[in-house]
């Protein structure tokens, strides 16, 4: 197969970083934290990356949404195994506040020039957890998709999809051009080899703003206020049935 799959990779907060909210409760702090792929996306890389290795596709490609910094989550893309990267170039309040429907118009706009035979995203991003970008996407091409992906199967012109459900595993299988999540357990990313770091940097990033691509960043959402979590306050033991029911009925509970 002679297709090409585009695969969105967002630049996150690292999920070992303790996260902490701005003094000014406008956000989180992001100034001198680690940043690093978005884990879902680089399981997204890997499905791609594993396509091409098989022949079904001929081209991956990295695309990331962002400040200059993105292009270093381009180029762990590319040195797992990605052909090309592009960076769309996103500063400032608008980076600020870019959401799911801006990267979705963003993403399909790309799908459309790139003419992408898959696009496959993450399911989530770890950071603002919405979930939502893949459905989203689909909708704006008016593309199949298959969301929550354990297994990905290239069928002539068709993809069979196994997904993670509620009750277990729901098997599709749809048309393609088509829009992928990727779910935990669709595989396990390689880790980036120092040969392949060092190709990476002579691969090509094109860069694009979005007005290039015809697509309006206004947010519809406005983030009045961030705060913190409150503190779980420490639990007490109890011997007893009875002291049990006795600290219930102190705390009001029952």
């Amino acid at each position: 197969m002679s297709g090409r799959v585009l695969v969105g990779v967002k630049r996150v907060i690292d999920y070992a970083v303790k996260i902490r909210v701005k003094q000014d409760h406008s956000g989180v702090v992001t100034d001198g934290v680690k940043h690093s792929m978005n884990p879902f996306c680089e399981i997204a890389v890997e499905e791609a990356v594993k396509l091409k290795e098989k022949k079904l596709i001929k081209e991956v490609v990295a695309v990331s949404c962002g400040p200059q910094q993105v292009q270093e989550t381009i180029r762990t893309a590319l040195a797992m195994g990605a052909d090309r990267g592009i960076h769309v170039e996103v500063s400032g309040k608008d980076y600020d506040s870019l959401g799911p429907l801006q990267v979705s118009k963003i993403m399909a706009a790309l799908a459309k020039k790139e003419e992408a035979l898959l696009v496959i995203l993450g399911k989530q991003a770890i950071d603002d957890d919405c979930n939502q970008t893949g459905q989203m996407t689909a909708a704006l091409l008016d593309w199949p998709q298959g969301t929550f992906a354990s297994e990905v199967t290239l069928e002539g012109d068709k993809v069979k999809v196994v997904r993670e459900i509620d009750g277990g595993l729901e098997t599709i299988k749809i048309n393609t051009p088509a829009v992928v999540t990727a779910d935990l357990r669709l595989n396990t990313p390689r880790y980036a080899t120092l040969p392949n770091i060092m190709k990476a940097k002579k691969k090509k990033i094109a860069n694009v703003k979005p007005a290039d691509l015809g697509v309006d960043l206004t947010s519809r959402m406005e983030v009045l206020r961030v705060d913190e979590p409150p503190q779980r306050q420490a639990g007490t033991k109890v011997e007893t049935v009875e002291d049990l029911v006795g600290k219930l009925k102190e705390a009001g509970r029952i």
